[in-house]
Parts: C-alpha cells; structure tokens; sequence
C-alpha cells in the first residue's frame, strides 16, 4: 500500500498575490500527514490562527506526488543509497 505523506507548512509572503516567502529561514514547517483529512484539519487551524495578516499563508505539499515507487531511481537518487 502507498502512503500518502502531506506536509503543511507556510510564512510571510514577499505579495500577497504571488508564494514567494519573505524569508525562507522563517517558514513555519507544522508537520507532515499521513491523510490528506488530518493535513487539512492543521492547515485549516493555522490559515484561521494567522487571518488577520495578509501576507501569511499555509501551503499543502502532496509529498507522496513526488515520488513513484514503481519507476526506477535517477542516478542521483542511486548515489543517496
């Protein structure tokens, strides 16, 4: 069975119309998810927690999307192993 890893994470934006972060350093990394529910339910609480400042925002990466188990390893991924 695949996992399907969700990790929440957000910062100031530089715009609020763009996803450039004001300083990387300072991104507030939540956690990662094992269910796309349970990642929403943090990203949701930390979206209302922050609302009174534009320029924060709260991002779900769909870490299981980067990576497919059933295609071979590039050889930069063979080097890590």
């Amino acid at each position: 069975m695949t996992q399907r890893l969700h990790l929440v994470f957000g910062g100031e934006l530089i715009d609020p119309s763009k996803t450039a972060f004001r300083d990387v350093n300072d991104i507030h990394i939540v956690g990662m998810f094992g269910d796309y529910d349970s990642a929403h339910k943090a990203w949701k609480a930390e979206a209302q927690r922050t609302v009174d400042n534009a320029h924060m925002r709260y991002f779900i990466a769909h870490i299981h999307r980067l990576r497919d188990e059933e295609q071979p390893a590039s050889g930069t991924e063979e080097l890590n192993r």
